[in-house]
């Protein structure tokens, strides 16, 4: 198993929460089935909006999910920059983080992440350095290169398309490490800038191809693979050799440090799961098709006409989804985590209504503490 990264400080612990129930003993954590290595289980959130659901009701779910999420031993809870989605709440990472920060105290908090392209680093380091000064050895910084939306919204968060490629990504990855660092060379203009706040957050990088992944093996950072709606036809395990086959240990990382997000919802039946979970499968079938709107409920779900196209979509889609009760999921996760020699995942649940995703967690957290 690979050494936990430098910067991660281990899991605090336990402590007794205002119902009188307790986080657990130590951080919650799996068992890789190939090697008994132990694996960090994190959320990742979108702060979704159901149909029928506020904006503000979504956002007080995530806090809420945040709160629970620590209680039951969660080693760190990340959301996700998104842009003109009705389904997704998330669009501000740095104010949900402020946020969510002021609920919990000792939970990891981060991006999942933000998409660098979409701001000047120079902001995005001022932005995490007053959210590390408010919250001290708690808050994480993933990058990403997509634009998080459409095409056109990019532009108008952007003001520019050229330039937004690979290549420029690597370059802005590189600013933002040095105003965080304050490691500009003496003959750059930029060394005369004061990053205020600055400080020296850690840093992720995103991916769903093998691009993300030779940038973090080149730069010695973690690398968090997005295997939720990457992970077929193998794509995982391309990204996650190259990852390790071409890291170069740095000051942050000696070993390479894998995170794989993965959609996972646990229930108390099968078939209950399965019935929550089709909600979250329909959201992302109109998304993909360009239809823009809330998490349809489950009822919606279940009445749908799905044409057969739509179905072998749903089919393939699955094929990532681990879906059941606690120990089919708690067991599937370990065999994803075996078979991509994950060191931590990253959770995410597309469903509906905020009390089902919950439920989720803490199911998936007991099952976990009673198998450890």
């Amino acid at each position: 198993m690979s050494a936990a990264p430098s910067f991660a400080p281990p899991h605090p612990a336990p402590s007794t929460a205002s119902n009188g129930t307790t986080s657990g003993v130590g951080p919650l954590t799996l068992t890789r089935p190939t090697d008994g290595g132990r694996v960090r289980l994190s959320v990742l959130d979108l702060a979704g909006v159901g149909d029928g659901v506020t904006v503000s009701e979504a956002l007080a779910a995530t806090t809420e999910l945040a709160v629970t999420t620590e209680r039951l031993g969660y080693h760190r809870f990340w959301v996700a920059e998104h842009h003109g989605m009705p389904a997704v709440a998330s669009a501000a990472p740095p104010v949900l983080l402020a946020h969510l920060a002021a609920h919990t105290t000792s939970i990891r908090l981060g991006s999942g992440g933000v998409m660098l392209p979409n701001h000047a680093p120079l902001a995005v380091a001022e932005q995490f350095g007053t959210l590390a000064a408010l919250h001290p050895g708690r808050i994480d910084l993933g990058l990403g290169r997509a634009p998080g939306s459409d095409q056109l919204t990019a532009h108008a968060l952007r003001r520019r398309m050229a330039g937004t490629d690979g290549d420029d990504f690597a370059a802005q990855v590189a600013e933002l490490r040095h105003f965080l660092q304050d490691s500009f060379p003496p003959s750059h203009p930029y060394a005369r800038i004061l990053t205020t706040p600055r400080a020296d957050v850690p840093l992720y990088i995103l991916g769903s191809s093998d691009y993300g992944a030779r940038l973090a093996a080149k730069l010695g950072l973690p690398y968090a693979f997005a295997y939720h709606f990457a992970g077929a036809n193998g794509g995982a395990e391309l990204a996650l050799e190259l990852y390790r086959s071409q890291f170069r240990p740095s000051a942050t990382l000696a070993e390479p440090y894998s995170m794989i997000g993965v959609t996972a919802l646990a229930a108390e039946t099968d078939e209950q799961a399965q019935y929550e979970a089709r909600a979250g499968a329909l959201s992302m079938l109109l998304l993909r098709s360009g239809r823009l709107q809330a998490i349809p409920t489950p009822e919606q779900a279940a009445e749908y006409p799905y044409r057969p196209e739509e179905l072998q979509l749903l089919a393939a889609m699955s094929g990532t989804e681990i879906v059941g009760t606690a120990d089919t999921v708690a067991d599937e996760l370990a065999d994803v985590a075996g078979r991509l020699g994950a060191d931590e995942l990253l959770i995410t649940s597309r469903v509906h209504g905020a009390a089902t995703r919950r439920r989720s967690f803490e199911l998936l957290a007991a099952q976990v503490r009673a198998g450890s």
